[in-house]
C-alpha cells in the first residue's frame, strides 16, 4: 500500500485544522449554511435528510488493517455501529453530528486517511478493480498510476471548480471489473509489442439523468503521458462545459453536444502545450511510487491443495460458497477472496458493522498480509488468502454474516441509501432490495440462474447504477407517490450496455413479483449455460415486457 510522506500529512493535517475553524465558526453562526455549503462539500459533508453524512475517501479501494479499524472505531463511537460502502470504493457515514466532524477528520489523518475531494465540482476518488495486483487475468499493476493520478489531481487548484463533478477509473485486467466504460474519464492500461505501457483513454462516460458510456479518444497513449493528457481533458471540459444547467453539465453532455472527433481535436489541440513539458512522468517518480505496491512475502505452494480440496468435497455449503466467492489469484495456491455484503432482508447492501469490519481487519492479518479491498459491486475483499486457509475463514466470515454464497447473483444487489437518508432520492431503495432477497433466499436456485446483476438508485442520480445491472430499478415520484421503473439488458464490463425501459413503473409492492416474472422468462427462453444478459440480447425485450404485463395484475 502507498504510505503517506511528510507532504502528504502535513496537507492532510492542516486541512483538517481549516476545518476544525470553518465548522466553528458554522457553530457559532459567524458563517451561514449558505457560506457554510461549499466548504464543507469540499471536505466530504453532505446534510441528508436526518444528518450529516460522512463520506470517506478510499484510494482505489484499498484498505489497511489499521485504517479498517479506524472506521470501525468510527462507526461506534460518532455514528450508529455502521458504515456504508458504496459503488465508487468510498465509504458513508450516514449519522454525524457536525460539532465532532473535525475530530473524526483528524481520527483519519492519523491512518493516512481523509475525505477531501470525495463530493464537489472536482475530481473525485481514483478508482480501479478490488483486484488489482493479485487477479490472474492481470495485464499490469493499475495501482502505481492510480495514485499518481491520485496525488496529482488532490488539491489541483486548477480542477477544483469544474463544471461539475468529475470521475476517473482505470483497468488492466482481461475483464473490466472497475466499469470504466461509464465514468468521465476511463483508463485501460496494457502494454504493446515492445512492452511498454500503453493506455486507451476513453471520455464522455456517466449514468444519471443522461446515461451515456465512453467513447475511445486515443489509443496507445504512453504512460509517460498520462498527466499532460488527462490534464489536457480537463481543461477543454472546464472551458467549454455548460455551468448555466447542472443537468447538463457533465463532460458527457459536452462530447455528445460537439461530437467525439471534434472534441478529441480539442483535445489534441490543448495537448500540444502540455505534452513533454513538466507533467510527464518519470521513470523516476513512477519507481517512487510502484515501490508502494511490491509483491507481498507469498509462500511458494501447489494451486492444488488436498485440504481445500477435500472441503469442497465433503461440503456442499461450503463448495457453494467457494464457487461464488473466490476470484483466481495469480499466485499458485492463493486466492482473492469476496465478502458479500448482503445477507438478505436483514441489512442493507453495503451496511457493514464495526464488529464486522474489526472482524475483517483481523481477518486480513491472519490470512493474508493486512489489507482489504473494496469492489465496485459494494462488497469486501481479502486479496491474498492461502486456499490452505479458506475452510477457516468461510467459518469466520459465516459466524459474522459475511459468507452469503450469492456473489454475481441475483441476490448480490447494489443500492444507494435511497429515500430512507438521501434528501435528493425520489424513493426508497433499501426496502425494494430487501423484499427481492426475501422472495430469493434459496441459494441451491440462486446458483442455477447463474450470473445476474440487479441494480437499484433511489432517483435519476444513480448512485446504485441502475442503467448496467441486467435488471435495473429506478425510484421515479409520481403524483407524489413512490414508484419504479425498470430496465432490462444492461452490463458492466468489456461489453457494457445501458439498460432499456421495459414500460410503465410499479409501486413498491409489484417489484418483487415484477422480478420474479423477468426471471420466469429467462429460465423459459434459456440455452444451456446462458446467462440472463446473454439470453435478452439474443431473444430481445419483448417477451420480458409481456410476460410482466401480462393482463391479470401483478401480484403483490
Amino acid at each position: 500500500m502507498y504510505q503517506y510522506d511528510d507532504y502528504d500529512r502535513a496537507l492532510v493535517l492542516e486541512r483538517v485544522e481549516q476545518f476544525r475553524d470553518q465548522v466553528a465558526r458554522r457553530l457559532s453562526g459567524a458563517l451561514s449554511e449558505e457560506e457554510f455549503l461549499p466548504l464543507r462539500l469540499q471536505n466530504g459533508l453532505y446534510l441528508q435528510k436526518h444528518a450529516y453524512m460522512l463520506r470517506v475517501a478510499i484510494p482505489y479501494g484499498t484498505l489497511s488493517s489499521r485504517q479498517m479499524r479506524c472506521l470501525a472505531r468510527i462507526a461506534r463511537e460518532h455514528d450508529r455501529g455502521y458504515g456504508h460502502f458504496t459503488t465508487r470504493q468510498n465509504i458513508q457515514f450516514n449519522w454525524i453530528t457536525l460539532a465532532e466532524v473535525p475530530d473524526i477528520l483528524r481520527q483519519l489523518a492519523e491512518v493516512e486517511m481523509h475525505a477531501i475531494q470525495t463530493s464537489g465540482n472536482c475530481v473525485r476518488n481514483i478508482t480501479t478493480e478490488a483486484f488489482a495486483g493479485v487477479a490472474a487475468d492481470e495485464l499490469l499493476d493499475p495501482r502505481p498510476l492510480a495514485e499518481i493520478l491520485r496525488q496529482w489531481s488532490t488539491i489541483n487548484p486548477e480542477f477544483l471548480f469544474l463544471p461539475r463533478k468529475f470521475k476517473i477509473a482505470l483497468c488492466a485486467a482481461e475483464e473490466d471489473r472497475a466499469a470504466v466504460k461509464m465514468h468521465d474519464i476511463g483508463l485501460y492500461l496494457y502494454r504493446d509489442d515492445d512492452g511498454e505501457m500503453r493506455l486507451r483513454v476513453l471520455v464522455g462516460g456517466g449514468l444519471g439523468r443522461t446515461p451515456i458510456l465512453g467513447q475511445v479518444i486515443r489509443e496507445g497513449l504512453h504512460w509517460r503521458d498520462l498527466l499532460s493528457y488527462v490534464e489536457a481533458v480537463l481543461r477543454v471540459y472546464n472551458r467549454h462545459g455548460r455551468r448555466d444547467n447542472k443537468y447538463k453539465a457533465r463532460i458527457k453532455i459536452l462530447v455528445k453536444a460537439l461530437g467525439i472527433d471534434a472534441f478529441a481535436r480539442e483535445v489534441e489541440t490543448e495537448w500540444q502545450h502540455l505534452r513533454d513539458g513538466p507533467a510527464q512522468l518519470t521513470e523516476a517518480e513512477y519507481q517512487r511510487v510502484a515501490a508502494s505496491f511490491t509483491q507481498p512475502p507469498y509462500a511458494r505452494l501447489d494451486d492444488a491443495d488436498l485440504d481445500f480440496g477435500s472441503h469442497l468435497a465433503r461440503d456442499p455449503a461450503f463448495a457453494r460458497w467457494a464457487a461464488r466467492s473466490l476470484q483466481a489469484h495469480r499466485m499458485p495456491g492463493y486466492a482473492a477472496v469476496v465478502l458479500s455484503t448482503k445477507p438478505g432482508p436483514q441489512a442493507p447492501p453495503g451496511d457493514v458493522t464495526a464488529e464486522q469490519m474489526e472482524a475483517v481487519a483481523d481477518w486480513a492479518e491472519r490470512f493474508g498480509f493486512g489489507e482489504i479491498r473494496i469492489a465496485h459491486e459494494q462488497n469486501l475483499v481479502l486479496p491474498d488468502v492461502r486456499k490452505a486457509d479458506l475452510p477457516a475463514l468461510w467459518e469466520l466470515a459465516r459466524a459474522q454474516g459475511l459468507a452469503t454464497p450469492n456473489v454475481g447473483l441475483l441476490t448480490d444487489i447494489i443500492a444507494c441509501p435511497g429515500g430512507d437518508y438521501c434528501a435528493l432520492a425520489n424513493a426508497k431503495s433499501i426496502p425494494i432490495a430487501q423484499a427481492i432477497q426475501a422472495r430469493f433466499q434459496d441459494s441451491v436456485a440462486l446458483q442455477a440462474l447463474g450470473e445476474l446483476s440487479l441494480n437499484i438508485s433511489g432517483c435519476m442520480n444513480a448512485c446504485g447504477h441502475h442503467h448496467i445491472g441486467n435488471i435495473g430499478i429506478l425510484g421515479v415520484d409520481k403524483g407524489g407517490s413512490e414508484w419504479y421503473q425498470v430496465t432490462v439488458g444492461g452490463a458492466q464490463g468489456m461489453d457494457s450496455e445501458l439498460g432499456r425501459v421495459i414500460g410503465p413503473s410499479f409501486s413498491a409492492n409489484e417489484v418483487p413479483a415484477v422480478i420474479e416474472r423477468l426471471v420466469a422468462t429467462f429460465s423459459d427462453h434459456r440455452a444451456p449455460g446462458e446467462r440472463f444478459i446473454d439470453t435478452v440480447r439474443r431473444i430481445g425485450l419483448e417477451p420480458f415486457k409481456e410476460r410482466v404485463y401480462a393482463r391479470e395484475e401483478v401480484p403483490a
